[in-house]
């Protein structure tokens, strides 16, 4: 760290999506501060998959790899504190951490991430990431053909049967209580020979995270080796929102095509942007981001 407490751009979420943005800044000779908190949504995840030149990689790996990296442009700095606030100036920003540390910059760029509302389920969480996954892009290639569930209701159900139903046909929906499909849906679930449970489900049975069976309330049990979930979630940071960020419908920070929020001068990046949810395109637009804020400071300063 420095004792510089002025930076052009101060990055919030030093994940995938924030390295990213910061090679390409610090690429651009610009002095960037990173502040992350060491918990990125997918630390339970042993392997990343989908993503050129790093597939099976732990999730770990890959973020050390680009931070080392990144930190090798001598204008980028990272500090391991937790943004708490920020507020406008006649200058840009100032932000505060939970160390109690104050910073100074131009802009800034959220990347933040999402946190995901693990659902009330004994050994949901601990499954999370490993054998209860979000997205058959990212994971579905290494269970295909598995025993497989779907832990969802209504459209989402439909939804992902239809989307998993690609990379196994042995494949049972769980709506956890009464079916809210719509009779055309649930014909054409059946008709495809996918079975739909509605029993109230009390726990997951696993071990480290490796998923065995479901139990449901009334003591029966579904033996199984997966099961795609999605559930609900919230903006891992709510800084952006107290500065007057508009979120979509989803609760996603809302952005244009240039990554800028709805306030002058605030961009955001990677998941906190987009339901995507994977590692390739969390790095796509921070490289993105860094191009397009460091675009935006020369404008700026070339009319000065």
């Amino acid at each position: 760290m420095t004792d510089n407490k002025n930076f052009d751009v101060i990055i919030i979420g030093g994940s995938y999506a924030g390295l990213s943005a910061a090679m390409a800044l610090g690429r651009a000779l610009r002095n960037v501060l990173i502040i992350d908190s060491g918990l990125p949504c997918n630390r339970q995840t042993p392997h990343s998959h989908n993503f050129l030149t790093q597939d099976g990689e732990k999730p770990s790996v890959i973020g050390r790899k680009a931070k080392d990296q990144v930190l090798k442009y001598d204008t980028v700095k990272f500090l391991t504190d937790l943004a708490v606030s920020a507020t406008k100036t006649d200058k840009g920003f100032e932000l505060s951490t939970q160390s109690g540390k104050i910073f100074s910059a131009r802009k800034l760029v959220f990347a933040t991430g999402l946190k995901d509302k693990m659902l009330n389920i004994k050994g949901f969480s601990e499954c999370w990431g490993i054998t209860v996954l979000h997205c058959p892009y990212c994971h579905g290639y290494e269970v295909k053909n598995q025993k497989t569930g779907i832990l969802a209701n209504g459209y989402g159900a439909f939804h992902l049967s239809r989307l998993i139903n690609n990379w196994t046909k042995d494949l049972t929906i769980f709506t956890n209580g009464k079916s809210e499909l719509t009779q055309e849906q649930t014909d054409e679930i059946k008709r495809h020979n996918i079975s739909i449970v509605e029993k109230k489900i009390a726990s997951l049975k696993h071990t480290d995270g490796v998923v065995e069976e479901i139990t449901f309330s009334d003591n029966s049990i579904f033996k199984l080796d997966v099961i795609y979930a999605r559930p609900p979630f919230e903006q891992h940071c709510k800084i952006p929102e107290l500065l007057g960020c508009e979120l979509t419908e989803q609760g996603l920070i809302k952005v244009d095509a240039f990554q800028k929020t709805t306030v002058d001068n605030i961009f955001a990046c990677g998941d906190n942007t987009n339901p995507l949810r994977a590692v390739s395109y969390a790095v796509s637009t921070g490289n993105n981001t860094g191009v397009f804020l460091n675009n935006a400071l020369v404008e700026e300063d070339f009319l000065k």
